[in-house]
């Protein structure tokens, strides 16, 4: 006798089917013609006993399965036992495919069996057949399922009906519970039931230590099994006799609450714990009009529907928090005796399947993070591309394929820029423009606008920087207006001429070169910080009105960088700086990771410093004030030479312990 079984390309299918094989039956599996590869894909695993495996082409869909009437002919009489396994397992499915798929489908594989002379029926249902009954539920029970409003729910019962009620030949019906991987090698196919989570315990991990006690939920206990032990107890009850007629729960016993799943799969994945947990029954006491009507408001619905793209959970997900159900299995526990299958513990297999799941399903993986594939034919913008940050950052986009728009005053140093990139086989386009002149921003986004249709990305990078304390700057108010022209009205003049159109084709990324000054309040740049921090202000709040126009801003606070900015300070010679191209490596950053702000550890120190004890900090930095001088020309000792400055050895090692900071 030989065996016939639907969806045996799927997840428990596949496992099923190499139990079968390996009892040196035939086993004719139903498949459509486009899946074929798939099952020879399938074939590698199933070793030798690949060789019992006979496709049948077919379709859930049609009456009989889809299968040939020649085809029955050579079936009929032959088949031990059908198993039925084929069904769409997925909470975001429509209700429509689900009703074809899991019911349809059920009804069309229920004929095709009688029509071929079956032994027996051997239909996979789920535990999703008995609702959410609240209470224990027996393997014996059926109609007193409840609450069946979700799509899933329904179709699995009705599902179950079909056989009950229609099956012309001997029936076993068997309901596994949450089906997760192979406990072994943590194999599963598929994001399904508790993997939802495990993108939010992931980004957890990496916010903050293991050690940290986690606020979390409790709710009802859910009831998790591996494919394996399905495949094993589904094998080794087909064959048991006297089982005809009978439901087997082939659900873990020791079923554990939904907040120590997450723990379980938490300590797996080296994430925080929760060890304060909520009870969600706890707000029941919150009227559901009351619940409804916060969650129908616009920002509530619009942040939710953020937060769970982000972290791929399907909002269905937590009406099953509170799972009331629990299942009784004593006839598969009876069926299993002596077999040696069992439910193995949770915690003994949730490290293999975090790490399955982290090497092969993390949806990060399957994202392109690489630079080619952010910026390969978009056009790019970088402003002072002639020199130092500009240049080194317009030769690792184009050299990714980028479109670069190089800007700059000086058309000379612009040129050199232009035949590097084209040397190197990138492709470029030079335009001259005074970014500190409103009208020349102007005519610079009319013409690249005009000549390139679109502006993907646009890096403000040219900017001033003067170093000077404010006691020898009374007399110097150009400076604030001058430095206020190029690094903020400058950029924005740029920023609102691109903006139009990024709206326009619903992406765009705005880049701003800005400083650790910002964070740090260095003394003796007021008019630079004030020019950055006024940028940084006006993307902060363009950035929350344009989110959901998927235009986006990052802010990068730039530490100090050996460019020909600070040649005209000399002791910037003897203290650590970052050489251009490790700057432009924080543009990539900006573009491949798509952050709000990149920030240096020290920047993000002094920021917290300010805010949480404001007199000390500056107490700290009027002593860096004092311990290093304005240059000469700060001064106003025009015409003198600046001499290299030796730091002192108090000074280096200041400028060592707040590496980056401007002084």
């Amino acid at each position: 006798m030989a065996y016939f079984v639907t969806g045996a390309t799927g997840f428990i299918g596949r496992f099923l089917v190499e139990r079968l094989v390996a009892r040196g039956k035939p086993v004719y599996v139903l498949v459509r013609k486009e899946s074929l590869g798939k099952l020879d894909a399938l074939r590698a695993a199933w070793g030798d006993g690949a060789k019992h495996v006979v496709p049948v082409l077919g379709d859930l869909a049609k009456p009989n399965l889809g299968v040939s009437a020649a085809d029955q002919r050579k079936l009929k009489g032959k088949i031990a036992h059908v198993f039925h396994l084929a069904a769409i397992y997925d909470l975001k499915a429509s209700a429509e495919s689900q009703q074809a798929a899991n019911v349809d489908g059920t009804r069309h594989a229920v004929e095709f069996a009688a029509a071929i002379g079956a032994g027996c029926f051997d239909h996979v249902s789920s535990i999703a057949a008995a609702g959410l009954y609240d209470g224990v539920f027996r393997e014996d029970m059926f109609d007193e399922a409840e609450d069946l409003d979700h799509p899933y729910f329904r179709t699995k019962h009705d599902a179950e009906a079909v056989v009950r009620h229609e099956c012309a030949i001997p029936y076993r019906i068997y309901r596994p519970g949450f089906v997760v991987g192979h406990s072994q090698t943590g194999y599963i196919d598929k994001i399904d039931g508790p993997y939802y989570f495990f993108k939010l315990l992931q980004k957890a991990r990496d916010i903050v230590p293991p050690w940290m006690p986690m606020l979390g939920i409790e709710g009802g206990r859910i009831n998790i099994v591996p494919v394996d032990y399905v495949a094993a107890a589904l094998d080794a009850i087909a064959h048991k006799k006297g089982q005809d007629g009978k439901c087997f729960h082939l659900t873990d016993p020791h079923p554990h609450r939904i907040g120590e799943v997450l723990n379980i799969f938490a300590k797996a994945g080296h994430a925080p714990q929760m060890t304060m947990r909520l009870n969600a029954r706890m707000f029941g006491f919150i009227p559901a009009p009351v619940l409804y009507g916060i969650g129908s408001l616009a920002p509530v619905k619009r942040m939710m529907r953020v937060v769970l793209t982000d972290l791929g959970i399907p909002k269905d997900v937590f009406q099953f928090v509170n799972w009331p159900t629990r299942y009784d299995n004593r006839e598969t526990v009876k069926a299993l005796k002596g077999t040696g299958i069992s439910v193995p513990p949770l915690a003994s297999y949730a490290a293999k399947i975090w790490d399955y799941w982290e090497r092969n399903l993390d949806p990060d993986l399957f994202i392109d993070r690489s630079l080619a594939g952010r910026v390969k034919g978009k056009v790019v913008v970088v402003t002072g591309a002639s020199s130092g940050i500009g240049r080194a950052t317009a030769i690792k986009l184009a050299g990714a394929g980028a479109k670069m728009i190089l800007v700059a005053r000086g058309e000379e140093k612009l040129v050199e820029t232009k035949r590097e990139i084209e040397a190197a086989g990138g492709t470029c386009w030079m335009y001259t423009a005074d970014v500190a002149d409103m009208s020349s921003c102007d005519a610079l986004v009319a013409r690249v606008l005009k000549e390139h249709g679109a502006c993907h990305y646009l890096v403000n990078n040219a900017g001033r920087s003067i170093r000077r304390g404010v006691v020898n700057s009374f007399d110097r108010f150009h400076d604030y207006e001058r430095t206020m022209q190029l690094n903020y009205f400058g950029a924005l003049r740029l920023i609102m001429g691109f903006l139009p159109t990024m709206l326009k084709q619903q992406q765009g990324r705005i880049i701003n070169i800005s400083s650790i000054g910002v964070l740090s309040n260095a003394p003796r740049f007021s008019a630079y910080v004030a020019s950055k921090s006024a940028l940084d202000s006006f993307s902060a709040c363009a950035a929350s009105e344009l989110a959901d126009k998927n235009v986006h801003f990052t802010t990068i606070n730039m530490p100090l960088v050996r460019t020909p900015m600070i040649a005209p300070t000399k002791i910037y010679e003897s203290v650590p700086t970052l050489s251009p191209e490790e700057a432009a490596d924080l543009v990539v950053d900006a573009i491949v990771h798509k952050p709000v702000r990149i920030a240096t550890r020290l920047g993000i120190f002094g920021a917290v410093c300010h805010a949480a004890a404001p007199k000390l900090t500056q107490i700290l930095l009027n002593a860096a004030f004092n311990m290093f001088p304005d240059s000469a020309a700060a001064q106003g000792k025009k015409g003198e030479e600046a001499p290299r400055q030796e730091l002192t050895p108090e000074q280096i090692a200041f400028a060592q312990l707040t590496r980056g900071i401007h002084w």
